[in-house]
């Protein structure tokens, strides 16, 4: 209700800078209205964006850190292994790490997950609110915790790979063959460049 009054201020105040200079609407209670209507909805797609832009926000703060020491080496199965929070069940982990890092759309995720993108929007709506309320921590996990999140982690990187709707001329956000070589060895890429 805040929101609504909040746009329906924001109309007047737009309408007494505007109607002066280019004189009165065809039905000036019709544009307040629309006008009303567009803050809203604007403030509502700020806000839908805003979860994604914080954890997009954290995971770049998260780089500038000292890379920290752990059984998982690859810096990117380390964020991936982090969002795959065991707190959430295994379809709200994976749909939301492959939003949040594998780069997917929600209708690809939706696609993949065979169910329409509403209900997919939803599920990741959920998965951050819990993340939220619940203060989940964002931290790599210890290594006694990777076999809870191996299933998820496993997913992700598939899906990434074999998402329905990317063409052939996609860039995954993994490598391959970097992928496979870190999942089956976790320290290799560390050995290899020393």
């Amino acid at each position: 209700m805040d929101i609504a009054e909040d746009a329906v201020q924001e109309a007047f105040t737009a309408a007494t800078h505007r109607w002066p200079s280019n004189g009165l609407p065809p039905s000036p209670a019709g544009w307040i209205i629309t006008t009303a209507r567009n803050r809203v909805i604007d403030h509502l797609r700020r806000e839908a964006s805003r979860d994604d832009r914080h954890a997009q926000a954290a995971l770049i703060h998260a780089r500038d850190e000292p890379i920290e020491e752990g059984p998982v080496r690859d810096e990117r199965l380390r964020l991936i292994f982090t969002c795959c929070h065991p707190a959430l069940g295994r379809p709200a982990q994976v749909a939301l790490t492959l939003r949040l890092l594998g780069g997917l759309t929600t209708a690809e995720i939706a696609r993949a997950f065979l169910v329409p993108e509403p209900t997919m929007a939803q599920r990741l709506v959920r998965a951050k609110s819990k993340i939220r309320d619940a203060n989940i921590p964002y931290r790599v996990p210890r290594e006694a915790e990777l076999p809870d999140r191996l299933r998820a982690v496993l997913a992700v990187v598939y899906l990434i790979f074999n998402s329905p709707s990317r063409g052939p001329g996609h860039r995954p956000a993994l490598s391959a063959p970097r992928s496979a070589r870190a999942l089956s060895d976790p320290g290799g890429d560390q050995r290899r460049s020393q």
